[in-house]
């Protein structure tokens, strides 16, 4: 078996790669678990010390990294500059603020002394998908490994070249061998990997139906997991917004990563007295965005990372339309050999439709118009997941209440996109997943919290 890296942009094949059979994971895993006995027992710091030096790697590679990523999912080489320093800057957080994240908590109890220790579970599983392929990754591999954790890494099968890439970044920093790994294999061996009694937890990025089958078999042999999935994020957009800044801020959250991201804004609730309004600025600008060659530093939108997502995206603005809503811009796919999709509005969306119940995973925008503010929170909540959501509106006050009190998803935003920030708590509710990544949350995922009592 093997996997492949197909150039989404004119579908040529980059490269193929063997795939590890079960007993080279099974060898793995062991490797890394007995590396796993000297790497909790370093000091903390000096895991930290470790990080550091791979964020100065990252950065140093940044561009060769890039354009691994323009190569093998389409990321335009600007945002994959911005995914790599991002990445080092996690590095950086953890590097610094893991003693104090992880240190002692003492309790005054009938004990003449306790406290809460934290210490580290084992080998964390990742499964990991492709559209932020390093950022996904050291999200969860920088608080993991400074923990004291060791890591082995399932990544999509689309970006082999990246998951070999992060191996080698970890193995140029000066890491013990075998602390973390990249496991080549396809979805057919993961239940394997997680049956393994080296295996302590894992941690999924991805979709409802892949985080379903992994939280089912982690269940069925009781192993921790944290699952980040899918988003439908709402966007409201209040009578009294600003609307030039709504109008920016949620095209640029609908078109990041060429619409391929999570927490991307996917559906626009505005209130009717603005709407039209609203409408021709977001579709003026949502056009004005340069869609073309992801090598190019001019590029704002890539390709869809490959030819079946696009026509997958593709069918659902086609359903939409056929029951009733209107496509104000793009919605046809260009000619040719490559993945690409057309910044595309949808208007006139309401329940019922795809663009309504379903993520639409690509520069798709579906605009939904309410009467008022009660009806766009009730909109808003109105589906499976719950990852992110954004209120517009000049009265911070009351914006700020909705975002805090009515929006049912794991992130809410005034006045801004939603996005992961290392020092703030990442992760949704619902169909969204649980657990969280990334901030003290974050590094206490993975961590045996241990009661200490001395009497």
């Amino acid at each position: 078996m093997h996997l492949q890296s197909i150039n989404p942009v004119n579908g040529q094949l980059i490269n193929i790669y063997e795939t590890h059979t079960l007993h080279n994971v099974n060898e793995k895993i062991s490797q890394t678990f007995d590396a796993w006995a000297s790497w909790k027992q370093l000091p903390l710091l000096k895991r930290g010390d470790y990080l550091a030096k791979i964020a100065v790697s990252m950065v140093n590679n940044k561009d060769r990294l890039a354009r691994l990523m323009a190569l093998e999912m389409g990321k335009p080489v600007k945002a994959g500059v911005a995914e790599i320093e991002k990445c080092a800057a996690v590095c950086d957080y953890y590097a610094v603020n893991a003693a104090e994240f992880l240190k002692n908590e003492f309790i005054d109890s009938d004990a003449s002394k306790s406290y809460v220790g934290f210490e580290p579970l084992g080998i964390v599983l990742a499964v990991m998908p492709w559209n932020f392929p390093f950022w996904q990754v050291f999200r969860f591999l920088a608080p993991t490994l400074v923990a004291g954790n060791c890591a082995l890494l399932k990544h999509a099968s689309n970006v082999p070249g990246c998951a070999l890439a992060i191996e080698e970044i970890i193995k140029d920093s000066g890491l013990p061998d075998h602390v973390f790994q990249t496991l080549l294999i396809g979805s057919d061996l993961v239940n394997s990997v997680i049956e393994s009694p080296l295996i302590s937890a894992i941690t999924l990025t991805g979709s409802v139906e892949a985080g379903t089958k992994v939280a089912a078999k982690a269940g069925s042999v009781l192993k921790k997991t944290v699952l980040e999935l899918g988003g439908s994020d709402a966007y409201i957009i209040l009578k009294d917004a600003d609307l030039e800044l709504a109008a920016e801020t949620c095209v640029n959250s609908r078109l990041i990563n060429s619409g391929q991201s999570c927490i991307a804004a996917k559906r626009f609730i505005v209130v009717k007295d603005i709407s039209d309004r609203f409408i021709e600025v977001f579709k003026n600008k949502m056009a004005s965005k340069i869609m073309g060659d992801p090598m190019d530093e001019n590029t704002q939108i890539g390709p869809q990372a490959t030819t079946e997502l696009r026509d997958h995206l593709h069918q659902q603005v086609l359903l939409s339309i056929e029951k009733g809503a209107k496509c104000v811009l793009g919605g046809v796919v260009p000619e040719g050999k490559h993945a690409y999709y057309p910044p595309t509005v949808l208007t006139g969306v309401k329940k019922g439709m795809p663009a309504y119940d379903e993520e639409l995973f690509g520069p798709v925008a579906a605009i939904i118009t309410v009467n008022d503010e009660t009806e766009a929170i009730n909109i808003a909540n109105d589906t499976i997941f719950g990852l992110g959501a954004s209120v517009f509106s000049r009265n911070i006050e009351r914006a700020e209440e909705i975002a805090a009190k009515s929006l049912q998803a794991g992130s809410c935003f005034v006045n801004d996109m939603v996005r992961s920030d290392p020092r703030l708590p990442f992760g949704g509710i619902k169909q969204s997943g649980y657990g969280r990544e990334l901030s003290a949350y974050g590094i206490r995922e993975f961590v045996n919290i241990k009661t200490v009592f001395i009497k």
